[in-house]
């Protein structure tokens, strides 16, 4: 069974000693998903820390970056002390494996 780059995420988090749960909600009739601020998929604290994550596959790494730089929200989040991140995910040698990127 694959899982998706949220699930993925989110365990990663979990294991790092986050408490992290998922922001993404599904909008009904218009079969869309929509990101919290527009770009994070997986919220998480740790002590003092927020960290907001988008979740892609490897391939769109670069995409949801340049989603992040782009967005209106991006310095309100930036300005609160919100961490950002960008996690893409790909399998190697059957093991996935995460780039991360750092959009702080």
């Amino acid at each position: 069974m694959a899982s998706s780059p949220t699930q993925r995420t989110l365990a990663l988090l979990r294991k790092e000693g986050w408490n992290a749960e998922v922001t993404e909600k599904w909008i009904p009739g218009a079969n869309i998903r929509k990101d919290l601020w527009g770009f994070i998929d997986v919220l998480a604290i740790r002590g003092k820390e927020i960290l907001g994550v988008q979740a892609t596959s490897y391939t769109n790494t670069s995409t949801r970056v340049k989603k992040i730089e782009d967005s209106d929200n991006v310095a309100a989040v930036r300005e609160a002390g919100i961490g950002i991140h960008v996690h893409g995910w790909r399998k190697v040698k059957h093991r996935w494996q995460v780039r991360i990127v750092d959009c702080s």
